[in-house]
């Protein structure tokens, strides 16, 4: 076009470039940008911001960066939106040292930050962390008179929960009262788990009741949150009066309610209630889950009803629903310690062919099971798989092996078994390692005297 006598303006130069924005085309984009520079002519803010937003979502922030630097150059002031793409995009990327200069440089040029800009930063740090200074940031903007949303302070409550520091937790609490910012039911959960988390029972009840005198009603999530605290504390009768005259009369029960309930019970070692519970689920409208199932299962299989164990695996499974990788290793387990090896692999090989992949504890549950059958070969293949599907042996592994060997008398792999477990940091408890030493020591005097009466003769 310029050959022909045509120019081109800045706005039509925007116009393209957001277009090409759309369809990814970078190299494209920047020749122009380049062309752009050569003539004289200078995006407008609203392709800049486009084209930022992109290079932000494609994590090409170093280049996002440098566009910022030639909009100033070319008088371009980066605005708002700008710096609030690239500080999310460096949150993203956990680049929050360079987040908080580029917050600075943003404040310091007068440009104020609003307050999706400030939840962003806020948002990052606290995740990381970082509290202290995610709240010397959000006191910076509110002394500029930006106004926060009850998000950033729910973000600086939990974050100071999570740290422990529940004074400065309460009075970020005051302070949001203070500015007109009213606590929402995600304010109120925070400080609920924070006290279900920390056995403050008293107080996690009387802020319950607080809830439930005010606007703002518990939710599911507030009752399951104390329901768990009270089975952890041992105080199964009252969990289960919460449930049964509170959390059922306002229809706040969920299956992470009974599955609390029943692996409460079956920790109590108090099978039969827990069974009776699972039995009432369906009829007051609760589907049970794979965790409850796998609960229910663990419990019969270590009670020895390995029979109602596999009538609840046999229910699951006409259920439609798909075990998951810890009911496959709790089954491995239990089939191969009641010497039902076979089935125990083909519950293996069934995980793998659903490409659930087993972890260590499944395959130390099937070595261990060979070893004590005596199938040493298929035991030490199942250990060569483990490492070459990158699931890393462990010291219950190595010790498993290494008794095993030495118990078929195949020391040299027994010690080469045991230079790789010290390779990889573990060391073999006293014990199995006098063990092996003696039988070391025990072959080799066999061997002298073989050697010496072999010479006498």
């Amino acid at each position: 076009m310029l050959k022909l006598g045509f120019s081109l303006t800045s706005f039509t130069y925007s116009r393209f470039i957001s277009f090409l924005c759309k369809v990814k085309n970078f190299g494209l984009i920047e020749r122009l940008l380049e062309d752009m520079v050569k003539y004289g002519a200078i995006p407008d803010m609203w392709s800049y911001n486009i084209y930022i937003n992109l290079l932000c979502k494609e994590n090409q922030l170093d280049r996002a960066l440098e566009v910022m630097q030639t909009m100033l150059q070319k008088g371009s002031d980066p605005d708002v939106v700008t710096y609030t793409t690239v500080l999310q995009g460096l949150s993203k990327n956990g680049r929050y040292e360079l987040a908080v200069k580029l917050w600075r440089e943003m404040v310091g040029r007068g440009i104020l930050p609003d307050g999706i800009t400030c939840g962003v930063l806020v948002f990052g740090l606290c995740k990381r962390g970082e509290v202290d200074l995610a709240y010397d940031l959000s006191v910076d903007a509110m002394k500029r008179k930006v106004p926060l949303s009850v998000s950033v302070y729910n973000a600086l409550i939990h974050g100071y929960c999570q740290a422990g520091e529940v004074k400065k937790a309460q009075a970020i609490e005051e302070f949001m009262r203070k500015n007109g910012c009213v606590p929402d039911l995600v304010t109120y959960n925070i400080e609920l788990n924070y006290c279900c988390n920390n056995s403050m029972l008293e107080e996690a009840a009387k802020l319950l009741k607080k809830m439930e005198r005010s606007p703002i009603k518990p939710d599911t999530y507030s009752y399951n949150q104390f329901l768990k605290a009270l089975c952890k504390a041992n105080r199964i009768d009252s969990a289960y009066n919460l449930l049964v005259n509170t959390m059922e009369k306002r229809s706040l029960c969920d299956t992470v309610s009974y599955n609390t309930m029943i692996r409460a019970y079956c920790w109590a070692r108090e099978t039969q209630k827990a069974y009776r519970m699972f039995e009432e689920m369906g009829g007051k409208g609760v589907e049970a889950d794979v965790i409850t199932f796998t609960i229910l299962i663990n419990a019969f299989f270590k009670k020895g009803r390995a029979d109602l164990a596999e009538n609840l695996l046999d229910r699951m499974l006409q259920k439609g629903l798909s075990p998951d990788r810890v009911l496959y290793t709790t089954m491995v387990d239990h089939l191969c310690k009641t010497g039902r090896i076979d089935q125990g692999q083909k519950f293996f090989r069934d995980m793998e062919r659903l490409r659930i992949t087993p972890d260590v504890i499944c395959y130390n549950a099937l070595i261990n099971g060979l070893f004590r059958a005596f199938r040493v070969t298929e035991a030490m293949q199942y250990y060569e798989d483990m490492q070459r599907n990158g699931c890393h042996p462990d010291e219950v592994t190595y010790k498993v092996i290494i008794g095993g060997l030495i118990r078929e008398k195949k020391l040299t792999t027994a010690c080469k078994v045991w230079d790789q477990m010290m390779e990889n940091g573990f060391t073999l408890d006293a014990a199995l390692s006098k063990t092996l030493t003696n039988a070391i020591q025990s072959k080799d005097a066999t061997v002298m005297n073989m050697s010496t009466g072999t010479n006498r003769l």
